[in-house]
């Protein structure tokens, strides 16, 4: 398979949803799938959002904040599209996603990002993300989806894109 049509999906979950949606989407795309798990686990308490002091407050409030991944993605230069998935943590992607997109080189990759939320859109998600990875080789416009999507939902959302 050549460069432009390799496809992975990558991924931050927590609670279980968005790797749900991260393994329905990698089966809608005919993807591989990478899941960007930090190198110190999220507990309940770090998740808290209603106490300023937890892990995940602390890391939204600091936008210098680039929590650790476990591992890297396995031959990240053989992949021409990226799908990049997250919950949305306060109006935009959880820190962690930063780090993923600040240690790869994405100059020759198309950047899809895509999110899980019970409620909140992208906000300035993918402003965000943007600065962050200004070297991209393309961007397409994200989309959120809810635990309950359907698989032909996500294949008709990848068809669109023009991949």
């Amino acid at each position: 398979m050549n460069k432009e049509k390799k496809i992975l999906v990558a991924y931050f979950s927590c609670s279980g949803v968005t790797a749900k949606v991260a393994e329905a989407l990698a089966e809608a795309a005919g993807a591989d799938v990478y899941e960007i798990a930090p190198a110190v686990a999220y507990a309940a308490k770090d998740l808290n959002w209603m106490d300023a002091a937890s892990r995940s407050t602390v890391e939204m409030k600091d936008e210098a904040a680039r929590p650790a991944i476990a591992g890297q993605a396995a031959d990240m230069e053989v992949y021409g599209v990226v799908f990049v998935g997250f919950p949305i943590w306060w109006y935009i992607a959880p820190r962690i996603i930063e780090t993923f997109l600040e240690s790869y080189d994405f100059s020759d990759k198309i950047v899809v990002p895509f999110a899980t939320s019970g409620g909140s859109g992208m906000g300035k998600t993918e402003e965000r993300l943007r600065q962050v990875c200004p070297g991209a080789g393309g961007w397409r416009a994200g989309k959120v989806f809810r635990s309950n999507v359907k698989q032909d939902e996500l294949a008709r959302w990848v068809e669109g894109l023009g991949l």
